[in-house]
């Protein structure tokens, strides 16, 4: 305790996801907890390198993917529960899944109170 306020370790979770598993994350994640997210669609590659498609008889390397990225904000207790669900709601096995960044956070302030950490 410091103060009045108790002093809680923050996490920031970035997953950057398959967009047709976007709405399955969610409601796993609402249902483990976690309410609050901020939501980006987002053009990324990994290891898979980009796809190759056909459009009207040529062909074209799709080198940037659509993919979206989820951002949560959770205390220390929460981490691995939400790791674990976007784990479990995202993966098809495939390579394109995603990536999964924890971030630590030293300060939060609400904007409409002014509150830390809260």
């Amino acid at each position: 305790m410091l103060g009045l306020f108790e002093v809680t370790e923050m996490k920031k979770i970035e997953a950057i996801i398959r967009q047709e598993r976007f709405e399955r994350v969610k409601e796993k994640l609402e249902k483990a907890g976690c309410i609050a997210m901020t939501v980006t669609e987002v053009r990324g590659r990994g290891e898979q390198k980009g796809i190759r498609l056909q459009f009207r008889g040529r062909e074209m390397e799709v080198d940037l993917l659509p993919k979206t990225k989820i951002e949560v904000v959770v205390g220390d207790d929460m981490v691995e529960r939400v790791i674990n669900t976007i784990i479990k709601a995202a993966r098809t096995g495939k390579p394109g899944d995603g990536r999964i960044f924890v971030i630590d956070v030293g300060r939060t302030i609400k904007v409409r109170t002014g509150e830390e950490n809260g």
